[in-house]
């Protein structure tokens, strides 16, 4: 897998938590615990493809 692809899927993968994020928080019961989750899994994706993303450009 190209270092292009790995960051595509990475970029896919962050925009599916984004999703869930939305559907969770707009429940009725939302779940603290499962949002903060899903939020840090997004944060750790997006620290990834930053990274990749820097050091495709040195």
């Amino acid at each position: 897998m190209t270092m292009q692809a790995h960051v595509a899927e990475l970029e896919r993968r962050h925009q599916a938590l984004e999703r869930e994020l939305r559907e969770e928080v707009t429940r009725p019961s939302a779940d603290d615990v499962r949002i903060a989750d899903i939020k840090r899994r997004k944060l750790l994706l997006k620290d990834e493809i930053t990274r990749l993303k820097g050091a495709t450009l040195h």
